[in-house]
């Protein structure tokens, strides 16, 4: 790791201290730096490829979260869960039309909902195509990294 990205992971380490954060996700270019607390032990770092603008929702590594819901989708549904802690909306604006609800058929790169992190608005987009089964948060629910979302049957 060169010298100014080691200085960024370590200004990264700060500000997750200092203001008790669970997560912090930062882009500089082709780079993405996201630090996240662990209970037992230090933050975890790892750099992404950039992407279009649009965070992709992706399943956390290891086991299941805590905060699955309760029984769990079933076996052909695909579960969209949150890559960042922070607030769900399921719409563009207050009072707009939600960007899906249950049973609308979406594609593969359609918004699904918006998770504000930190004062940035990230879109979260469906990894493949199918039918909404489920909105497991509320609309203003705060989330943590790896929650479910959405669960999306075939």
């Amino acid at each position: 790791m060169a010298d100014e990205e080691a200085e960024r992971v370590r200004a990264l380490g700060e500000i997750l201290r200092e203001y008790d954060l669970d997560a912090i996700r930062l882009r500089v270019g082709e780079a993405e730096y996201e630090l996240v607390r662990r209970e037992a032990g230090p933050a975890a770092t790892y750099v992404m490829p950039a992407s279009n603008g649009a965070v992709p929702a992706a399943a956390p590594a290891g086991p299941e979260p805590a905060a699955a819901a309760p029984g769990g989708p079933p076996p052909n549904v695909k579960r969209v869960t949150a890559p960042v802690v922070g607030v769900f909306y399921g719409a563009p604006s207050p009072g707009a039309d939600p960007f899906v609800a249950v049973g609308d058929r979406v594609v593969e790169g359609q918004v699904l909902c918006i998770l504000e992190a930190m004062k940035l608005m990230n879109e979260i987009t469906a990894e493949s195509g199918g039918v909404i089964a489920r909105i497991v948060p509320e609309n203003g629910e705060l989330v943590t990294l790896g929650d479910d979302l959405f669960w999306i049957a075939p």
